[in-house]
């Protein structure tokens, strides 16, 4: 159930004490969930999963949406005639196997995709698709800014509802809170209370355990994502 951004602003501006929002105007508190939104994004992006389906450009490379950052997944063609699944390879082995695989003719039934992380929102497929192909993916979408009430507003003003899940609210809080506290750290406590928040919303999240990596679509052993593993990777074929 997605969370109005007001709410998690009143949570804050009453945990401070500053409800009438003297200390730390409005704005400011906006500006906090917006960086923090951004900033669970980038330690956990399945936390903006988003399904679409996409039209395929002609050819091997595809692009997420435009609000794509990451892509989490390629689950399957879907077009009128075709509901095939859809597996991830390593492209390293196509390549060394078919080099001239980008020039082979295309298809409308992708059997294949490749994904590199250095290039969060691009994909390639094999065979290279033609423009009739149509997937089904799950990608991280960018989240959509809290826009700023007028300044002197207080949090009844704000607008809009959070891009992520309910259930991030309150490390969304925490981070928040933690921006709230630094702008203050000179006065006593508030840089314990800010560095307190920031390890709430870091545990929270996972990113001692960098939690972010089981979102990249990966298979065990692909070569284009080095993690450790000892496993053979997904054979190129039908």
């Amino acid at each position: 159930m997605p969370i109005a951004a007001k709410d998690v602003i009143q949570r804050g501006v009453v945990t401070t004490q500053d409800t009438t929002s003297i200390r730390w105007p409005v704005g400011e508190w906006v500006r906090y969930l917006n960086d923090g939104q951004r900033e669970i994004m980038l330690h956990r992006p399945d936390a903006f999963n988003k399904s679409a389906v996409i039209d395929c450009v002609a050819g091997t490379k595809q692009a997420l949406p435009a609000d794509g950052a990451k892509l989490i997944d390629v689950q399957r063609n879907a077009t009128v005639t075709s509901k095939r699944a859809i597996r991830i390879c390593s492209r390293e082995i196509l390549d060394a196997q078919m080099p001239n695989w980008h020039n082979i003719a295309g298809a409308a039934e992708i059997v294949h995709f490749m994904y590199d992380p250095r290039e969060p929102k691009a994909f390639w497929v094999y065979p290279p698709a033609t423009v009739a192909a149509k997937l089904e993916i799950n990608y991280s979408a960018t989240p959509t800014d809290i826009a700023e009430p007028e300044a002197g507003s207080d949090y009844t003003a704000v607008a809009g509802n959070l891009s992520v899940a309910d259930i991030y609210a309150n490390s969304l809080l925490d981070y928040m809170l933690y921006r709230v506290y630094l702008k203050d750290a000179d006065y006593a406590g508030n840089g314990a209370r800010a560095q307190a928040h920031y390890a709430a919303f870091a545990t929270a999240l996972g990113i001692d355990l960098k939690a972010t990596l089981s979102a990249a679509p990966v298979s065990v052993g692909n070569p284009n994502f080095r993690q450790g593993s000892s496993a053979a990777t997904v054979p190129v074929g039908q």
